[in-house]
């Protein structure tokens, strides 16, 4: 029986680590530590709930089910998972991430020096597609190239930066802005949305577990120890990244009080601090970060939709990576604009998917259970995101009046009470059955 040595563990959970650190785990923390002020570690604590916790969970959810997104929606039917698994791999892959990999390594590292322009953001993008093509061509070597190369690279850029940010404070923290100041925590909770980690697990799921099956391990109870501890050293080192963005954001506001996203606060940061060749690090720190990420994702939409569609892997990697090239070409700003309101409505579902899987021994029958608060959570989430597209007008005078609406979490009291009369139900079912037999 083959297993995996310390050193492949370790490039495992490296690996892991590497393929969730990407664009948005980079740009976001860093605003909104800009933005909460004094109650920066108050949204980080929110904020580390779902770009963190759900994702860590999240592996270990498909690990004890060999990796595949399907077995984990199976108490949904195949219809409704294989739908829910598409508009995932979608969002996550050539739709929103894969194309923002691209948008945010050029205007980091790449536009202050070329300019902002048409004609560079294509010939950038076109060059890094390329780069993520070869790469992603060869996916029994990902291990190797990402884990034991890659990856430990990555890692020390980001250790250098946090450390900066501890050691070298730009300033003094400055106010919160009138929304962080009313609800932190859960301002914190919904912007940890942004960095699409819960559904980028549910999609490197089958990633982390072909690697490990790429080394000979076959035993199913190993693989599901080897996936969970890569979940955790990812994790783990999610947490050191993050409260370090988080520090560094908070500390910025004298240098970057009018910056609009995050990479903005990541510029003025390394500018001021480091000066060009600052700059010109936080670049590459960006740009490997970014490819990482794309080249994992590009590989799990292959294997998903190869599997799903019986056309071949590299014909799939192909095409994805010429889609996501041209809708990088769209730009971030648009990028960002049509993606939010997108993940304010499945973001809820799959996170009703993933906790109550860990669930499933409770109930009699996890379809009565876990169909119903996944439409619930799906239609109240939906709420959320009309408000977060500015098209309320669409919505009944009631939804104004949701609990935790105001918080952008319209959709928690909702699933939590649909969960209690659906548990019920199961349980009235049951012993009715019980009755009859």
């Amino acid at each position: 029986m083959n297993v995996l040595k310390g050193q492949d563990i370790l490039a495992l959970g490296f690996m892991t680590f590497a393929l969730f650190v990407g664009a948005g785990n980079i740009i976001f923390p860093p605003i909104v530590g800009l933005h909460a002020g004094p109650w920066v570690w108050a949204a980080a604590a929110g904020f580390l709930i779902t770009a963190v916790g759900l994702p860590v969970i999240t592996v270990i959810a498909l690990a004890k089910v060999g990796g595949a997104m399907d077995a984990l929606s199976s108490p949904i039917g195949r219809t409704a998972g294989t739908l829910l698994a598409v508009v995932c791999y979608l969002s996550v892959g050539p739709l929103f991430a894969t194309p923002r990999t691209a948008t945010v390594s050029f205007e980091v590292g790449v536009a202050p020096l070329t300019g902002d322009g048409p004609l560079p953001l294509f010939l950038y993008s076109l060059g890094y597609f390329l780069l993520v093509l070869w790469v992603s061509l060869y996916p029994g070597r990902l291990l190797d190239t990402v884990g034991r190369f890659l990856a430990p690279l990555k890692i020390a850029a980001l250790a250098v930066l946090g450390g900066a940010a501890f050691m070298l404070p730009a300033g003094p923290v400055g106010e919160a802005t009138e929304a962080y100041a009313a609800s932190p925590f859960s301002q914190g909770f919904v912007n940890g949305y942004l960095t699409m980690d819960t559904l980028g697990a549910l999609v490197f799921g089958i990633v982390i577990v072909n690697a490990i099956r790429s080394r000979g391990v076959q035993a199913p109870h190993l693989i599901t120890r080897y996936a969970i501890i890569a979940g955790l050293i990812a994790g783990l080192g999610l947490v050191l990244v993050y409260v370090s963005l988080f520090r560094l954001g908070a500390g910025s506001h004298a240098i970057a009080a009018g910056a609009s996203n995050g990479a903005q606060v990541l510029h003025a940061y390394v500018q001021a601090t480091f000066g060009t060749l600052g700059s010109g690090f936080l670049a590459v720190l960006i740009a490997l970060a970014c490819l990482l990420t794309a080249v994992g994702l590009t590989c799990a939409c292959a294997e998903y939709f190869g599997g799903l569609l019986g056309v071949s892997y590299k014909a799939l990697v192909v095409l994805l990576a010429g889609f996501s090239l041209l809708v990088s070409n769209l730009g971030l700003t648009q990028l960002i604009h049509f993606s939010v309101p997108v993940l304010t409505a499945i973001y809820p579902p799959c996170i009703v998917l993933v906790a109550l899987s860990f669930c499933h021994r409770l109930w009699r029958s996890p379809q009565v259970v876990v169909g119903p608060v996944m439409l619930v959570s799906l239609a109240f989430g939906m709420v959320d995101a009309l408000k977060v597209a500015r098209l309320d007008a669409w919505l009944p005078q009631a939804a104004e009046h949701l609990p935790l609406s105001e918080q952008g979490l319209a959709w928690l009291v909702p699933v939590v009470v649909s969960l209690a009369v659906a548990a019920l139900c199961d349980r009235l079912i049951g012993a009715q059955a019980l009755r009859k037999a």
